[in-house]
């Protein structure tokens, strides 16, 4: 399996693929033309919204030179199907959303057995990068969970990577949740025996044949510390 953990493909404002950091060179190396498309929601009540963005974002890699004989989408409407789905798929897109939300959909569908043999592409997009680690950090995000005691911070994953991604740091940096720093007052102390990757959108981790690099600018904060490991256009190799 190819895995691109990406914060966003797209950044914000624009309905066209980000190509920074080689991300289009690498996914039309990797992704076959054409290929039959499997895109995974995030929240799987809200088909109206999950069919608009997947129409829309389908739309944008057919501009970026990508072509499908089947653009599939798995949701609450079909979800007794998704071994099927999976089966088919050659490019798994996991929607970017409310990380909880997702992650128990996809715990529901049985989604990390389902990609135990799948030997084709995947694509993260924010939450859906997220959900691929074996533990996610999943950092409060709607308001009222930064205050929460129940909310749970670290859920089981999809097992594709020990990468915990956090995304969107070019929008998200300096912002509150509950009156707190989402980095200062909440990541930062969480990783207290944990390291999270936090990525701009147009950064993204390879995962293939074994091996996970890092593309473009990033930041690592790691038991307290966050500190800068990578610029625009850097390739740095993980785990190494």
């Amino acid at each position: 399996m190819t895995c691109f953990f990406t914060s966003s493909p797209f950044l914000p404002g624009e309905a066209d693929l980000c190509g920074a950091n080689g991300f289009l060179h690498e996914l039309h190396l990797a992704v076959p033309y054409p290929c039959r498309c499997l895109y995974i929601c995030s929240d799987p009540d809200s088909g109206e919204f999950t069919d608009a963005i997947a129409a829309a974002q389908g739309e944008a890699l057919e501009r970026a030179g990508f072509a499908f004989s089947d653009y599939d989408v798995l949701d609450g409407r079909n979800a007794e199907d998704a071994a099927g789905f999976v089966a088919n798929a050659q490019f798994i897109i996991l929607a970017g959303g409310h990380v909880p939300t997702q992650n128990a959909f996809f715990q529901d569908i049985g989604l990390r057995e389902l990609l135990q043999d799948y030997d084709g592409v995947l694509m993260g997009i924010s939450a859906g990068s997220m959900n691929c680690a074996d533990v996610v950090y999943s950092h409060p995000e709607l308001e009222g969970e930064a205050l929460d005691p129940d909310y749970e911070r670290f859920l089981p994953g999809l097992g594709l990577t020990d990468v915990n991604i956090i995304p969107h740091y070019n929008t998200v940096a300096g912002t509150e949740l509950d009156g707190l720093d989402l980095f200062e007052d909440i990541a930062i102390p969480d990783s207290a025996g944990h390291a999270f990757l936090v990525l701009p959108d147009g950064s993204y981790v390879l995962s293939r044949d074994g091996r996970e690099q890092l593309h473009g600018e990033a930041w690592l904060i790691h038991d307290g510390v966050m500190e800068k490991i990578s610029e625009d256009e850097d390739v740095v190799s993980l785990g190494d």
